[in-house]
């Protein structure tokens, strides 16, 4: 999203997380930028039961978290490293100079959290579906809509299915039999248990 150099020239520096590290917690107060290098993020919350539930997943050159810069609440979620990352930390008064003296990068910033929030409605309105096969396709549809090519099975899905069933809300034995129906109704195409949209 903004290129590293600026990043360092406003005091940013890289941290490494191992899979499973927590970046940052729910009900911390936001006072740094992440931006990914590389490795892949989830944010997530629990429920009181303990269930997993991942609002999204970001990698190489996503930010995370930066919405909450710009107002003084607190983390709703976790941001926790699924796989090894290099991710560049920038203080928020340093990121908040950055954007103000860079007018571009600032409208980079809000095509971004304008295009989080659309992702936002869409995942809203799908916890209204009871159909698992709805569930899932709207978020297939909304993942291959970044692919130019929209032929079928063009688009392989980059989820597990505990991932998911995590996104959606669902169950994973539930979306193991919905994946099995969507394929036999020829909507996805399985190849060595990845999933083809």
């Amino acid at each position: 999203m903004i290129a590293e150099d600026l990043l360092v020239s406003y005091g940013a520096d890289a941290r490494y997380y191992q899979s499973g590290d927590t970046i940052f917690r729910e009900g911390e107060t936001a006072v740094f930028y992440y931006q990914i290098g590389s490795g892949q993020v989830k944010l997530n919350n629990y429920t009181e039961d303990g269930k997993e539930f991942i609002q999204n997943i970001f990698s190489d050159g996503h930010s995370i978290g930066e919405s909450l810069l710009f107002v003084d609440r607190p983390y709703p979620m976790n941001a926790v490293a699924m796989e090894d990352c290099r991710i560049l930390r920038l203080s928020k008064s340093g990121f908040l100079n950055m954007i103000r003296e860079n007018p571009e990068i600032s409208l980079n910033v809000y095509q971004c959290m304008a295009e989080r929030m659309y992702y936002k409605y869409i995942m809203l309105y799908n916890l209204s579906f009871q159909n698992p096969v709805l569930k899932l396709k709207q978020l297939m549809d909304y993942l291959k809509s970044y692919y130019e090519d929209k032929s079928p099975y063009s688009f392989q899905i980059p989820l597990t299915r505990q991932q998911l069933a995590s996104l959606t809300g669902l169950r994973v034995e539930t979306v193991i039999r919905a994946i099995k129906n969507m394929e036999k109704d020829q909507i996805v195409k399985i190849e060595r248990r990845k999933i083809f949209y």
